[in-house]
């Protein structure tokens, strides 16, 4: 298939374009964020090429992956069509939770009947009003780079991006009150100002995405304290890393990590006494790992996150 999409978040961009398709991502001259065109910093294939607004009135396209609310007008203009029942097929990625209070959690194509909405966790289904819109959960999918847990490193590891700007929602204050009793490093854009919120950090770094692998492997646990999140990678990729995880217990936490793998808990205590276990007992840390590993193996392995959109693909352009 020839697949249109915007490059919105390149971690899962990265999985999305594995698969056996052409894709089409958008430039703009500035690379801003309606056309940041191929990722820098990822490993993309030869099968992703960057396409201008102009180019767009004269290609053809078998299907449209939106992101954003705003893709829908700037298709239209771009390239002249229409998305849906009487123009290109069309399907909508929500990556997100909603924000603002409970009855306003309606989502922007729910009165469209015509592009279906893909969720990446069944939370995300639940607590979005969908309207008309069919509604499916496809969830995420990342390549395995194999075992690399070494746990070397007394500090817990956290990826956050961003985490001053989005203090509460990200969790950073609950990694604050973790730091009080247990070492944390914390890895992300936008981290240059989070030793002077929090002055106890082990580690704060940018870091590439193969230098994050490296690093996380070398830590003793995940720690992972987003309150209102949509799942993030990072979380997966730690477990696949085969690191042990504890996680605040909100959103999907409680489906993405079994009890063998860690602790999923709304209580900051019971993941700090648990972390100061793991401190103490290196091979219950390293043993909890294994079993992070072997379920994300089996629940966001790269092959059934492709199918899974295959055969959405498939039937949406049929």
């Amino acid at each position: 298939m020839r697949i249109l999409a915007w490059h919105v978040h390149a971690a899962w961009m990265t999985s999305f374009v594995q698969g056996p398709h052409e894709y089409y991502v958008p430039v703009l001259p500035d690379r801003s964020a309606d056309g940041k065109g191929r990722a820098q910093t990822y490993d993309w294939p030869d099968t992703v090429r960057e396409i201008t607004p102009e180019a767009l009135r004269t290609t053809d396209l078998d299907v449209v992956l939106l992101q954003r609310p705003c893709e829908v007008e700037l298709f239209a203009r771009w390239a002249g069509r229409a998305l849906g029942r009487h123009g290109v097929p069309a399907v909508y990625v929500e990556h997100n939770t909603p924000r603002g209070d409970v009855a306003e959690w309606k989502h922007p194509l729910a009165a469209r009947a015509d592009v279906p909405i893909v969720h990446v966790t069944e939370f995300n289904r639940t607590v979005w009003d969908n309207g008309i819109a069919p509604a499916f959960v496809i969830e995420h999918g990342v390549p395995d780079h194999g075992y690399g847990y070494v746990g070397d490193d007394d500090s817990l590891v956290a990826a956050i991006n961003e985490p001053v700007r989005r203090w509460r929602v990200a969790g950073t204050d609950l990694v604050a009150r973790v730091t009080e009793q247990v070492p944390v490093s914390v890895y992300g854009m936008g981290t240059a100002e989070l030793p002077a919120r929090i002055p106890g950090l082990a580690r704060v770094d940018d870091l590439s995405q193969a230098e994050l692998h490296e690093r996380m492997g070398r830590h003793f646990g995940y720690l992972h304290p987003y309150r209102w999140t949509s799942l993030g990678l990072s979380l997966i990729e730690a477990m696949m890393l085969g690191l042990p995880v504890l996680a605040v217990g909100a959103t999907a936490a409680y489906e993405a990590v079994p009890p063998e793998a860690g602790l999923v808990s709304a209580a900051p205590d019971r993941l700090i006494e648990t972390a100061q276990r793991w401190r103490r007992d290196p091979a219950e840390a390293r043993a909890r790992g294994q079993a992070a590993r072997a379920h994300a193996l089996r629940q966001f392995g790269l092959t059934r996150f492709l199918d899974d959109w295959d055969g959405l693909l498939k039937e949406v352009c049929r």
